[in-house]
Formats: structure tokens, sequence, C-alpha cells
């Protein structure tokens, strides 16, 4: 469906947007059972008014509509049993989606030289967002392009090399190797952008964003550090080029839910559960409630405060 990147106006959207939701009451079981027990036979009039599907099914249920092929399985992190997967009947959506998206917020793949510090992701089967720099990396036309695991010695010396040449560079890093590399080889880098795509847990101390974002700023001698938001369960990703203030593209927005009552949203400005439309997400699904918090802006910016602790995920608890 080639329209859903062909988004020009919010009437655009919205038109879009309907049509999918009809389309998934008639061809997604899970997500039209779901919807009819919250709409109780009213027809949503309002994007508000679509039902948010809570992320967690994905563990749960094979979230797919009927008569679509199952071509890729997304995994989460984490332990096996407990992971979402996201059953991708179409690669070539996925793909349009995140290319479409980097050329929106960065220009031409070919003009940049794309190195990947994502050592965990990189080491199981299934990440999403391996698919996706990967296949950055592939169309960079760039001989340095490439992951770069555990070598930060080499990353370093590549880094260098590409400053000396002046060559634009993106980074895509997980927090804790970025922390890791800024610890042992820190330079100034004047031609590279490093995006942190998140992930420290488990690895080393958990930083805020913020105080992140300062350590990677002193080492590397840079005035802002970017970050990537995107999830298993989406296909379409959100980019922020500093400030921990995101944007995302067309196909996609944002709704912030009141945490108490689920079905309610609240006003710009104010803290609540994510929500997400990615109309990318045709044959899976498109509306969903994440676990995590965050606050909207009048320009349909956000920002991602963190996540729900398990004891406090009333908003996804009370919808299921």
């Amino acid at each position: 469906m080639d329209k859903i990147f062909d988004i020009k106006s919010e009437e655009d959207f919205k038109n879009i947007c309907f049509e999918i939701f009809n389309f998934q009451m008639d061809y997604n079981p899970i997500y039209s059972a779901y919807s009819e027990i919250i709409l109780k036979g009213k027809d949503p009039n309002k994007l508000t008014d679509i039902p948010f599907l809570p992320i967690s099914f994905f563990k749960e249920e094979q979230i797919i509509c009927q008569g679509q092929k199952i071509e890729e399985i997304f995994l989460s992190s984490g332990t096996s049993g407990n992971q979402s997967k996201h059953l991708v009947s179409d690669l070539s959506i996925y793909k349009k989606s995140f290319r479409k998206a980097f050329e929106l917020f960065y220009g031409d793949i070919k003009d940049y030289c794309i190195l990947s510090l994502l050592p965990n992701y990189r080491e199981r089967e299934g990440s999403s967002l391996i698919y996706m720099v990967d296949n950055l990396i592939k169309n960079s036309q760039y001989p340095e392009s490439g992951f770069y695991l555990n070598d930060y010695q080499k990353l370093s010396q590549t880094l260098s090399k590409l400053e000396k040449e002046k060559k634009k560079t993106i980074l895509f890093g997980v927090s804790y190797a970025l922390l890791d590399l800024a610890e042992q080889f820190p330079q100034k880098l004047n031609s590279t952008i490093i995006i942190e795509t998140g992930g420290t847990k488990g690895k080393r101390k958990e930083y805020l964003k913020e105080e992140l974002h300062k350590i990677l700023k002193n080492s590397f001698i840079l005035s802002k550090i970017h970050s990537e938001y995107g999830m298993t369960e989406l296909l379409s990703q959100s980019y922020s080029k500093g400030n921990g203030i995101f944007k995302s593209p067309p196909w996609k927005k944002i709704f912030i839910r009141d945490v108490n009552d689920p079905l309610s949203f609240v006003e710009k400005g104010k803290t609540g559960g994510i929500n997400v439309i990615d109309l990318a997400n045709l044959y899976s699904c498109p509306f969903i409630a994440t676990q995590d918090l965050g606050k909207l802006y009048e320009d349909g910016s956000f920002s991602v405060l963190g996540r729900f602790d398990n004891s406090d995920v009333r908003g996804c608890n009370l919808l299921i």
C-alpha cells in the first residue's frame, strides 16, 4: 500500500488510518475481538476513538491478518518465552519505511558511511534494528561501513580515518557500548553523528538519558547526541536530533494516554503512556499502547521519559 508513504496532510493520515482500521477489523481476529470489547458497538469518529492494542499481546498471541504469509519474525530482547514476536508478512514495507524515514531526517544514505556498534543485538537472532542497520550499511557505498561488535579499537581507528577525510559518518550504537567506547577511546568528532538506540539494561549502571548524553558529548566533543525510537513491534522509527525531542515520519503518530484511565488522553505537555499509530504495521497491528511514558508537544514531536515499572502498568493492565 504505497499511499501510506505518500501522506501529505492530517486529512490524508486520517483517511488512510480509518481505511486500515476497517481492514484490521475485517482480517485481524485478535485486534477485532479486542476492539469490539472496547467499542461496545460504537463506530470510532476520531483517531483517539480507535482502540490501541496493549503491546503485551505481541508476547502472548500471533498478531497477523488472515491470509497473510509470514516472511520474517522479529523478536525482542529478553528470555525465550518472554519475547515479543512481530510477524512480518511483507518486508518490502519495512524496508520502504526505514529508508524513507532515514531520508526524511538525514538525506541520501549514499552520502554517509554507516558504522554499527550494536553487539548485543548482533549476537542474537531476529533483531529488527540489526535488519535495518544492515540494510543501511549495504546501501551506504563506503568500504568502511559495517558492524564493529566489541572491537572498540578498530572502530576508534576507523572513526579517526573518516574524520581526517571529513567523510559524513553515522554511528548507530547501543548505550552501554557507546559508553565503553567513550571511556576507552575518546576523540573529537566533527563529521560524525552518533545515534544511540537505548539499552544499558543488565550490562552496566543505568543512566538517565541526559546523563548518558552528557558523558558522550564530553568524550566526543559533540554539541548533540541523536537518538532512535523504535521497537520490535513497530516498523517505523522516530528520530531525535538532540535534546531528547523525537519526530516521526508522516505515516506514524504518537498519542499520550492517561495512566489511570487508559481509554482517555491527556493534554499536550502532560506525562502519560505512549500510544502509537504506525501505518506501516498494515498486516500486524498499527494501533499499539506501549509501556513507555512520554509527553507530546504542540508540533507533534514527543519525548520518552522511561517505562512503567511492573507494579505500575495500570494503563495496560486495565485494558487487558
